[in-house]
């Protein structure tokens, strides 16, 4: 009925052109779909070549990984540490400038090299103690000098690593496990509670110890708690970072120019043309304006004594050598003997260095142990299955001494990475005396012993 509309005009065959356009169509999809099933693979490599160089670099960090030898340092404490906690922020410093050492493009993608870290751990095994370090073999000298120089009195060790001690397939029948990482609630510059905030001043300087309350009293008690066939263990991975890594100085001087309400840059001033056009057209006078004509105060004198703090607190960090780190801690035990109440002394430890209207560490609800029930009711069968998931992945990430969402996150501070300063990880792990810290589980050496005479001492 369409063409026989067309067809009533005599001068104009229309049925010749649809057909026409028929053939042109035809011939056109079917070019279309030689180009298609020729070429389709085409635009592939720009698609996966993220995820190929992923891949890549995640196989030849494996390879590279296979190769390296680590140990772990157990540090024994007498019951007299004479150097005060700011002698700790020397010693993160210096370990710091001991193993940072970035790989270059060619070490990066071919060889596999990535930058070291440390891991401190503070560990509770049926309610002893313990202080352990983890570290590259080749850096043990070094590191021993570090700690030596500035803790003579203490004793340092080769120890079999106690993360081998228990079944490797937690949780299982016999055992179970909670847990959680850490992470901060505001971004990396701003800083959590430190030693000075712990210290009090005396009126003698430098014949008694400053320090009256011990940041790591609560966690020693909390340790010395543990019952026998129960463990508790803290880690801290640290791995020496710059700005060029992770850009924390630059966000924090950004921060502190947002809360001092700093003016931006002005802009650059107009052409002539410009101004000429604007005087005629819109009766605008160069170079004035009612926001310019009147006088603004100091931006200094305008904060609350608040915001001074905040900044205040923003610069002490962001002055300070800093490690890229990740906080977790692991309690697990037999389950005629586990007590999950017990976890309530761990929290309170982590809560001591919060500070509300600065930071404060929280745990990371991505690998906490536990499962809330969902809205999606289908979900919630798979409850004990994915609490069995995440206990494994936190477990496995624990004893390899890596990040609980490696390798699909380099991590920030909303997954679970966070930057601290020297300052702040001396405050998280550092070496009481049984003055500040009287838990009697610790483990400590009765005799004081010197520093072994063959390390290196440049």
């Amino acid at each position: 009925m369409f063409l026989d509309f067309f067809n009533s005009f005599p001068s104009i065959n229309y049925t010749e052109i649809v057909k026409s356009l028929s053939v042109f169509l035809e011939d056109s999809f079917s070019i279309i779909w030689q180009i298609i099933k020729n070429w389709f693979w085409l635009p592939l490599p720009f698609f996966l070549w993220k995820h190929f160089t992923f891949i890549w670099l995640w196989w030849r960090q494996e390879v590279f990984s296979s190769k390296v030898k680590n140990i772990l340092l157990e540090i024994k404490l007498p019951d007299k540490i004479s150097k005060p906690i700011r002698a700790m922020e020397t010693v993160m410093a210096a370990l710091r400038q001991t193993l940072y050492q970035p790989p270059n493009s060619w070490e990066k993608w071919i060889e596999g090299q990535y930058q070291f870290s440390y891991s401190f751990e503070i560990v509770s095994i049926g309610g002893k103690v313990h202080f352990f370090i983890r570290v590259k073999e080749d850096v043990r000298d070094s590191v021993e000098s570090i700690i030596y120089g500035q803790f003579p009195e203490v004793e340092i060790s080769i120890a079999e690593d106690y993360t081998k001690k228990v079944p490797i397939d937690i949780p299982n029948k016999e055992w179970d496990m909670w847990g959680a990482d850490y992470t901060f609630l505001k971004p990396n510059p701003y800083p959590i509670k430190t030693y000075p905030y712990f210290e009090k001043e005396t009126a003698v300087e430098a014949a008694e110890e400053e320090k009256i309350v011990d940041p790591l009293a609560n966690l020693l008690e909390a340790m010395s708690r543990i019952q026998p066939g129960e463990q508790l263990w803290v880690q801290i991975i640290a791995k020496p970072i710059t700005d060029k890594e992770v850009p924390w100085i630059t966000e924090g001087k950004k921060i502190k120019d947002e809360i001092a309400k700093r003016e931006k840059k002005k802009p650059p001033r107009k052409s002539i043309i410009r101004e000429a056009f604007d005087l005629l057209f819109f009766g605008k006078v160069p170079n004035s304006s009612s926001e310019g004509s009147k006088e603004t105060p100091m931006p200094e004198m305008t904060l609350t004594p608040g915001e001074k703090e905040i900044i205040k607190a923003i610069e002490n960090k962001i002055s300070k050598p800093a490690f890229r780190c990740n906080i977790r801690f692991i309690f697990l035990g037999k389950r005629d003997v586990f007590k999950k109440s017990n976890l309530r002394l761990v929290f309170g430890f982590f809560a001591s260095f919060s500070m509300e209207n600065i930071n404060y560490l929280v745990p990371l609800g991505k690998t906490i142990t536990k499962i809330a029930k969902s809205w999606f009711l289908p979900l919630n069968l798979l409850i004990n299955r994915r609490l069995y998931m995440r206990q494994r992945r936190l477990f496995r990430s624990y004893i390899r001494r890596i990040n609980t969402l490696f390798p699909f996150s380099e991590g920030d501070y909303k997954t679970g990475t966070i930057v601290l300063n020297v300052e702040e990880l001396a405050t998280l792990f550092h070496f009481p005396s049984r003055k500040t810290a009287p838990a009697p589980s610790l483990v400590r050496i009765g005799v004081k012993k010197e520093a072994p005479p063959q390390l290196p001492t440049g």
